[in-house]
């Protein structure tokens, strides 16, 4: 095997491992392209159960995955990320957390009710 080869195929398997890696978080904050964004700081709920599979988050209601640890723990994080939400990242569905989203249905142009909608869920890049 040529050193271009080698080269070649260490390459791709170090590639396809980092991509793995990086996947394993399904709650973890994407960009437009799907990029992940996952922060350098661990909070509790980054411990919670979740789903393995990012999908599976889409058959869920608001109501459903407002009850979530972990999916409430991302919400927090992402709201916080865009500067409507300050408070602890303990997976709490909290007044606070009402209060960031009703701000940022209302700067988005949203129906503002406070809740954990689909178009909420669009605008941080959540399943």
């Amino acid at each position: 095997m040529s050193a271009l080869k080698k080269v070649i195929v260490v390459a791709l398997v170090f590639g396809f491992g980092a991509s793995v890696v990086q996947a394993t978080d399904p709650l973890a904050q994407r960009d437009f392209w799907g990029l992940l964004h996952q922060s350098k700081v661990l909070y509790s709920t980054d411990f919670a159960p979740r789903y393995h599979w990012r999908p599976l988050y889409y058959l869920e209601s608001g109501d459903e995955l407002a009850r979530q640890p972990a999916y409430v723990g991302s919400l927090q994080a992402a709201l916080r990320r865009l500067g409507y939400y300050c408070g602890p990242i303990d997976g709490a569905f909290s007044a606070e957390v009402e209060d960031a989203i009703a701000h940022m249905q209302k700067n988005y142009s949203m129906r503002v009710t406070g809740t954990l909608t689909p178009p909420v869920r669009r605008a941080l890049h959540l399943p």
